[in-house]
């Protein structure tokens, strides 16, 4: 009796579909392009993330909006913040220290004491003013003449007024220059009034602060509807990634797209974000003209210059391309071809 012959062992079955094309992802990744074919394909990219912008233009535009309009109120508040500061620094100047003299001290020490002032390194300028200059002034705008013809002597004293050299902020070189003058043999009272400067930088620095929050709060708004709207590019292209998946492309080669699509999506928000600003500051500027004329002053609103404008440009494309990187980062690894 024959024994039944041997069945020869069942073949392997051939590999999946998607463990091949994994595979030839992952020698094309390895694969060095030459830069002209690079070049072209990163155009190629670009260009069609930009016509893809353009063919559904109204969801784009209301993307653009929304960044747009959150790129320009904290935009808007540092324009406003750098007038405010511009304005405060000019108040430095009116920042000054009254030295009261004692009533013995001659015009000729008082003139040479001025001069002697004038060279230590914190103070700007001096000016002194003697007794008799003094009571003409008080005279000219009290309105006291009578009032002052019925004394029989001069009460007031020698005094020299001190412009520090340092700005109204450092308030702790003030006060030490303000004790160097009250120790001076020829001085009697020294009065220095900086309280409202120090509320004032207070302010300010509250402001400067207020800013950086809101920014930081809106740029991580930017960022995530860069995001929303990438991953959402993505979810409704998810055939077509799976198919491309299939016939070898590579991760870097679909993410492109997206990530210049986040990249235009930041670039046409904060083109909008300066637009916005200009409006702004064209709407104010005739209002605050005409405050400053009622204080006979000749400051207007400044806008943001050249280097302001593209560091503004510069953080919105670092946004867009940052929401748009962990989008992509997130979903596309989510999505392979069954």
């Amino acid at each position: 009796m024959k024994r039944p012959a041997r069945r020869p062992p069942p073949r392997s079955n051939p590999p999946r579909q998607p463990k091949r094309a994994a595979a030839s992802r992952a020698r094309a990744s390895r694969i060095p392009l030459a830069p002209d074919i690079w070049l072209r394909n990163h155009a190629r990219a670009l260009l069609f993330s930009l016509g893809k912008l353009y063919r559904n233009a109204s969801s784009s535009a209301m993307t653009i909006a929304v960044i747009g309009i959150a790129l320009a109120l904290p935009s808007g508040l540092y324009v406003l913040l750098q007038n405010m500061q511009s304005v405060v620094g000019g108040l430095d100047q009116g920042v000054q220290i009254t030295v009261f003299m004692k009533k013995s001290v001659s015009n000729d020490a008082l003139h040479k004491l001025g001069d002697t002032l004038d060279t230590w390194p914190d103070i700007s300028k001096t000016k002194t003013i003697t007794p008799t200059q003094g009571l003409a002034e008080f005279r000219k705008y009290s309105g006291f003449g009578n009032t002052l013809d019925a004394l029989g002597s001069n009460p007031l004293p020698p005094v020299i007024v001190v412009y520090p050299h340092v700005a109204g902020s450092d308030t702790p070189r003030i006060a030490t220059l303000q004790r160097k003058l009250e120790r001076l043999p020829e001085v009697d009272q020294v009065h220095l009034d900086l309280a409202w400067v120090q509320r004032l930088y207070a302010i300010v620095n509250i402001a400067q602060r207020a800013v950086w929050v809101i920014g930081g709060m809106l740029a991580i708004a930017v960022l995530l509807v860069v995001g929303n709207t990438i991953r959402l590019d993505i979810l409704n292209r998810r055939e077509e990634i799976e198919v491309a998946k299939l016939i070898g492309a590579t991760d870097a080669f679909i993410r492109r797209p997206f990530l210049y699509g986040g990249f235009w999506l930041g670039l046409l928000g904060g083109l909008l974000a300066l637009i916005l600003v200009e409006l702004a500051i064209g709407l104010l500027a005739g209002p605050v003209a005409h405050l400053s004329g009622l204080y006979a002053s000749h400051f207007a609103l400044s806008s943001l210059d050249g280097a302001a404008s593209l560091r503004l440009l510069a953080l919105s494309v670092l946004l867009g391309l940052a929401g748009s990187w962990l989008a992509v980062g997130r979903h596309l690894r989510e999505i392979e071809p069954s």
